[in-house]
C-alpha cells in the first residue's frame, strides 16, 4: 500500500488526512509515518511531480521507481547504524578469526536477512528502517540507555503501530528493571527504592511522543477516523495471503468440517455461509461451521499465550537478555493468534531473535528453525515466474549461511 499512497500525504490538509479514499488502499499508517513521507515527498518533487498526484493511481514511470528505490536504500542507513550499535553489545573472545566472531555472524544475519531483502527490496517497503529504530532501541537498553531506548521505541510506534505487539516487554521491562532500583538478596522488590523521578520521566517521553504524533487530530475531534484507519477490523480475520498461524489451521478445520458435513449430508449447502477468508481489502466473514472469531477472541488469545513471558521478567528479569526473549515471545504470539496478520510479521521476531543466536546454542537451534519456516512463508509475496529462481536462491544462500556459520561458532565455543 505505501505504493499507492506515494508520498501524498500533505497534500491535503491536515483535517482531511484519514479521510481521503482516492485509492483503495488507504492511509492506515501512524500520523509520524504521514510526515517521514512527506519529507520524502519534498525529493520526489524533483524526480517526477506526477508521482504526488493523488489521482494517479498504480503510477510507475522509471523515474518514480528510481526514486522509491534509492529512498529504501537511504532510509536503511539507520538500519545498518542499528547493527552496528547491537553488534557492540555482544560477548566474544578477541583474537577469533572472521568466521567464528559473533559480530559478524549477526552482522550478515542482520543486513542480508532474506525476508527484509525480499520486502524492502523487491516486495517494496520502509521496513528496513523502521526495524534499524526497533534494533537501536533494543541495542539502547543494552547499553544501558534507557531514556533513549524508551524514546526510539515510543517513535517507533508512532511510525508503525504493528510494534504494539511487542509493547508489553517495553512496559514490562521498564518499570521492573529501571523504575526500581534495587531488590531484595531473594529477589523480591523493594517498593521503597521505586523510581517516581524515572517512571514520570518514561510518561512524559512516551506522552509527547503521541502529543505530537496524534495532538493535532484529537484537537480536531478526528481520533475516532484515525483510530478506524489504524485499526480497520472489517479486513478480516486473516490477510489476503494466510500467515501460518493458528487461525490458518482453523480456516482449514472449518473448510473441512464443511466439506465432510456436505458429503455426508449433515449439513444442506445452501444454508451454508458463503465464506471468503482471503480478502486482502476490506471484507468480513462468517465461518461456516466453527463459531466465527471476532478480534476480542483474537486479542485474549494473544494475551494469554504472552502472559506467561511477562510474569518470567517481572520475577526473574535477567536483564536485557530476558528482556529481549520476552520481546520475541511477545512477537511470535501476537503472530499466532492476533487479527488479519501479515506474513511480513514473522520479521518481527526473527530480527531480534539474531542477536541471541549468536550467543546461546539453544536460542541458534531455535532461530533457525522459525527463519526457515517463517521465510519460507513469504514466498508468495513474489509470486511471478521471473521472481521465483531469485527468491529460492536468495533464501538458499541465507539459510545455508546461518547453519554453518552458527554450527561453527558453537563448534568452536564448546
Amino acid at each position: 500500500s505505501l505504493q499507492t499512497i506515494t508520498y501524498t500525504a500533505f497534500n491535503f490538509v491536515v483535517s482531511f488526512l484519514y479521510f481521503q479514499a482516492t485509492s483503495e488502499w488507504t492511509l492506515d499508517y501512524p500520523p509520524l509515518f504521514a510526515w517521514f513521507e512527506y519529507g520524502l515527498s519534498h525529493i520526489a518533487w524533483f524526480f517526477d511531480k506526477e508521482m504526488l498526484v493523488v489521482q494517479n493511481l498504480n503510477y510507475a514511470s522509471p523515474a518514480t521507481i528510481l526514486f522509491q528505490r534509492l529512498s529504501v536504500i537511504v532510509a536503511d542507513v539507520v538500519f545498518f547504524y542499528a547493527v552496528k550499535e547491537c553488534c557492540k553489545c555482544l560477548r566474544e573472545d578477541k583474537g577469533k578469526d572472521l568466521l567464528g566472531k559473533p559480530s559478524f555472524i549477526l552482522t550478515v544475519l542482520l543486513l542480508w536477512n532474506f525476508g527484509l531483502l525480499i520486502v524492502d527490496h523487491i516486495h517494496f517497503q520502509y521496513n528496513g528502517f523502521l526495524f534499524g529504530v526497533l534494533l537501536l532501541s533494543i541495542a539502547r537498553h543494552f547499553q544501558n540507555r534507557h531514556f533513549e531506548g524508551a524514546l526510539l521505541f515510543s517513535v517507533l510506534f508512532n511510525l508503525k503501530h504493528i510494534y504494539l505487539y511487542i509493547a508489553p516487554a517495553y512496559g514490562i521491562y521498564l518499570l521492573r528493571c529501571f523504575c526500581f532500583t534495587q531488590s531484595n538478596a531473594d529477589g523480591s522488590l523493594q517498593w521503597r527504592s521505586f523510581s517516581v523521578v524515572r517512571l514520570v520521566t518514561l510518561g512524559t517521553i512516551v506522552l509527547s511522543t503521541f502529543a505530537v504524533s496524534f495532538g493535532p487530530f484529537i484537537a480536531l475531534g478526528q481520533l475516532p477516523q484515525v483510530l478506524s484507519r489504524l485499526f480497520p477490523f472489517k479486513r478480516g480475520l486473516c490477510h489476503a495471503y494466510w500467515a501460518p498461524n493458528i487461525w490458518a489451521l482453523y480456516n482449514i478445520a472449518d473448510k473441512a468440517f464443511s466439506i465432510l458435513g456436505v458429503k455426508f449430508k449433515l449439513l444442506d449447502i445452501n444454508k451454508l455461509p458463503k465464506a471468503s477468508m482471503t480478502g486482502g481489502l476490506v471484507q468480513e466473514f462468517q465461518h461456516s461451521v466453527l463459531p466465527s472469531v471476532s478480534p476480542l477472541a483474537t486479542l485474549v488469545c494473544t494475551l494469554l499465550s504472552i502472559l506467561p513471558a511477562l510474569f518470567r521478567i517481572w520475577h526473574r528479569p535477567n536483564g536485557a537478555r530476558g528482556f529481549l526473549r520476552c520481546l520475541v515471545i511477545c512477537a511470535l504470539g501476537s503472530f499466532m493468534f492476533g487479527w488479519h496478520v501479515h506474513e511480513k510479521a514473522i520479521l518481527m521476531a526473527i530480527l531480534p531473535l539474531s542477536l541471541l543466536a549468536v550467543e546461546s546454542r539453544e536460542e541458534a537451534r531455535i532461530f533457525l528453525i522459525l527463519s526457515i519456516t517463517g521465510h519460507y512463508s513469504l514466498f508468495p509475496l513474489l509470486f511471478t515466474t521471473q521472481e521465483l529462481p531469485i527468491k529460492i536462491f536468495l533464501m538458499l544462500l541465507f539459510t545455508i549461511f546461518s547453519l554453518t556459520s552458527l554450527k561453527t561458532l558453537f563448534r568452536s565455543v564448546h
